[in-house]
């Protein structure tokens, strides 16, 4: 069996006695409590992650912009320096590669952050993309330690130990300065539906920046695992690679279109997804939601006696208490208000097409 890569915070987990499992190659911790505990604390308060396991790539020299344009569907060349974009990477048939976090620093330095599970392969197919273009690509992940700071609380705590105006920091953008005397990268994204920040930095430095963060909570920080990561994003319908969209999926089958740029003189899958545009798609992501039971990844989903779709994930939401669901339905039957069914052990219990996102918290919007 192969070894199971480490974070640079495994000793912490193990330390403060979290349950660890494998995650796309990475010794992780699902949960230090109770999963409800910790996402309940993101939802309220604040809590903390090790994310370190993401993988960053980065693009560097005089076509870095064009280049990384034309990898993904969305825009890079209409960013300010600072500033960040979300979007899916496809190949040519505009099925998705990934989809990862593009940080603009300048016209020749764009930092790419990508799936943990996903790092090695994209690092290959980026590579792959490089033909005529004037650009040097290093797999730079070994260099980064990644905390996400998540929660309503994150700015009014992380402040007390923050060398930059956390304020001035506006959604979807970062900055270059020091926490808690550790230089980082600074960023405002997030990936639970609250407000909140990451930070990049020497992994050398990362028990001494995870111990400082939970120290200056004052009982209003949690470290959080996997397993809260996943019912917090699920909620906020934020996409899960490898769940909710993969290379069988394009992304304006995911609901993506707000990401794919088609005023780009060209990009992978175009092509594609101009004729999905123009004729429609066949299938659709959909919120569901589910009378009676959980419907999990891979449940069938049917109207009357005819398969129209497959769940991609499910849980009973945490916050709202409801049975809820995200499947891909087959267009003629994806519409709002639709009562469908889900096959949840033999048994087909009714779901009802609803809107997304299920959730919005404090996160901040542009």
């Amino acid at each position: 069996m192969m070894e199971l890569k480490k974070t640079p915070l495994w000793s912490e987990h193990k330390r403060l006695g979290a349950k660890l499992v494998e995650f796309g190659g990475w010794e992780m911790p699902l949960q230090y409590t109770s999963i409800i505990e910790e996402h309940k604390s993101v939802r309220e308060k604040a809590g903390i992650f090790d994310v370190s396991h993401m993988g960053e790539i980065l693009v560097e020299d005089v076509d870095s912009v064009p280049f990384v344009d034309n990898l993904i569907t969305n825009s890079v060349s209409k960013l300010k320096n600072g500033e960040i974009c979300y979007s899916p990477m496809c190949y040519e048939n505009a099925t998705i590669v990934d989809d990862l976090l593009a940080y603009k620093f300048s016209d020749t330095k764009v930092l790419l952050v990508v799936n943990a599970s996903n790092t090695d392969k994209d690092y290959e197919w980026i590579k792959s993309q490089k033909r005529h273009y004037r650009v040097k690509i290093e797999n730079v992940s070994n260099n980064y330690a990644q905390i996400a700071f998540q929660g309503p609380m994150a700015e009014k705590i992380l402040k007390k130990i923050s060398g930059v105006d956390l304020s001035k920091i506006s959604f979807y953008n970062f900055t270059t300065g020091q926490i808690n005397g550790i230089n980082c990268i600074v960023s405002r994204t997030g990936y639970t539906g609250e407000d909140g920040f990451e930070l990049y930095f020497d992994p050398a430095a990362a028990i001494a920046m995870w111990r400082k963060l939970i120290e200056i909570g004052n009982n209003d920080v949690k470290p959080c695992g996997l397993g809260a990561r996943d019912t917090l994003r699920f909620e906020a319908c934020y996409m899960l690679y490898g769940n909710d969209i993969d290379d069988t999926t394009t992304p304006l089958e995911a609901g993506l279109g707000w990401t794919v740029d088609f005023t780009k003189p060209s990009f992978n899958g175009k092509e594609v997804l101009e004729r999905q545009k123009e004729k429609g798609v066949t299938k659709r992501l959909r919120g569901l939601e589910i009378d009676g039971g959980i419907a999990r990844h891979g449940y069938e989903i049917f109207s009357e006696d005819q398969k129209v779709g497959h769940i991609t994930s499910g849980t009973k939401s945490p916050t709202l208490n409801r049975s809820l669901a995200l499947g891909y339905v087959d267009a003629d039957h994806s519409k709002m208000g639709n009562n469908l069914s889900v096959d949840i052990h033999g048994k087909k219990i009714k779901a009802t097409v609803i809107k997304t996102p299920f959730y919005r918290g404090s996160v901040k919007s542009k």
